[in-house]
């Protein structure tokens, strides 16, 4: 049997990748992290921009702000489907259609570890849990989607047993959590192809990043056979956070090749200002949406992407709504320093380029950084003053 054949409508670039975003719900459970009601509104009107298939809003039978706030996000009429965070408790799922969502999530935890010291309780009560809130959540004509928490450490015969119990009940999809990361795409692969096959389900990655692995577990989920990926901008979430919306959309686009309708040109606007509402400043170096993704320094890479920029770029920085900058520091070259100058207008002849390109690189050792544009511009003033002079050789490096 040509297993390899078998596999290939998995990576069939025609066939629909779900994402539901949880950035109001598992975003704002990260330690210390809180948004206000304009916030968490304003945060679902991005996501509904970017074209998120699913929106994870919150938890309803917290009441109070929280249950008004997702009342408000329903009645925006994003096009977006709304779903609401339960436990499979019936006092949950009542709060939940009072909210008026059209799809919600029920939490229950599957591994031995969790059934047995979080929970106290037996495999048989988490069935039978389970199978009554899926049961209330139907009849009342909602989309269900059935977690297991902390699947990634549980028994697979009962995972199986699990989801197909929620299957007839009339669930519509199954969360796979990675609860406390510790996947690795080869495991994920292996269990979501088993779970996959023995069940018929639709399945969502829901990954954590602890060892770093959340982004690239959910991609392995996905060529497994998963078809919903769970995300968060920036990837906010508990301890190291989940798997991020930015990479997740742009790792399915373009190393995957599936096809991907988001608009992804909001990305660095979404995350500027989810990191500006979480309190957690936005890495310089944050896969895809950093400032410093599209920033070049090394003369080598700066000749090369000003060439070309597939040399040194997957994918134009306009896609992520960012620019291109060409850095002036102590690893430029001369190809960079004369882009940078042409920049301000101004034309540099060879024996300039050599000049200036030394003195920049003393100036970036002295401050222990790259250049600021009005740092060259103040350089190159003062080492034409210099030549005028007839001094050019004898300037000093903090000029």
């Amino acid at each position: 049997m040509d297993n390899n054949k078998n596999r290939d409508w998995f990576l069939d670039p025609e066939a629909k990748v779900y994402i539901v975003d949880t950035t109001l719900r598992d975003g704002e459970q990260t330690a210390g992290v809180v948004f206000s009601n304009e916030e968490k509104i304003q945060i679902a009107k991005y996501l509904d921009m970017i074209g998120v298939d699913q929106i994870e809003a919150g938890i309803p039978v917290m009441g109070g702000f929280e249950k008004e706030c997702i009342k408000d996000i329903v009645n925006l009429g994003l096009k977006a489907s709304i779903m609401a965070w339960n436990r499979p408790v019936i006092q949950d799922l009542q709060a939940s259609v009072e909210c008026g969502v059209d799809a919600v999530a029920i939490s229950i935890s599957t591994s031995d570890i969790h059934i047995q010291h979080k929970l106290r309780t037996t495999r048989e009560d988490v069935l039978y849990k389970m199978s009554e809130a899926v049961k209330f959540a139907k009849d009342h004509d909602l989309y269900v989607s059935v977690n297991a928490e902390d699947a990634s450490r549980s028994d697979m015969e009962f995972l199986v047993e699990y989801a197909l119990t929620a299957k007839k009940h009339g669930a519509d999809r199954l969360r796979f959590c990675d609860t406390v990361g510790t996947l690795n795409p080869t495991t994920t692969f292996r269990k979501i192809r088993t779970l996959h096959d023995a069940t018929g389900l639709d399945i969502e990655m829901h990954t954590h990043n602890d060892f770093g692995m959340a982004t690239a577990n959910s991609l392995s989920g996905v060529y497994a056979g998963a078809n919903y990926i769970g995300v968060t901008v920036n990837g906010l979430g508990e301890r190291a956070g989940n798997s991020s919306l930015q990479e997740a959309i742009m790792g399915l686009k373009h190393l995957m090749n599936v096809q991907c309708d988001y608009n992804t040109t909001v990305l660095r606007e979404v995350a500027e200002y989810v990191a500006k509402a979480s309190n957690r400043p936005l890495p310089v170096s944050i896969p895809i949406v950093g400032s410093n993704i599209f920033a070049h320094e090394s003369g080598i890479h700066g000749d090369g992407v000003l060439k070309n920029p597939l040399t040194y770029e997957v994918f134009s920085p306009e896609e992520v709504g960012l620019e291109r900058q060409i850095i002036i520091g102590k690893h430029s070259g001369t190809a960079s320093i004369k882009s940078k100058f042409h920049e301000y207008g101004i034309e540099l002849d060879p024996q300039e380029t050599a000049d200036l390109l030394e003195l920049a690189r003393l100036q970036a050792i002295d401050k222990k950084r790259s250049l600021f544009d009005k740092e060259l511009v103040t350089m190159y003033h003062a080492y034409k003053k210099g030549k005028e002079k007839g001094e050019n050789d004898s300037l000093e490096r903090g000029n």
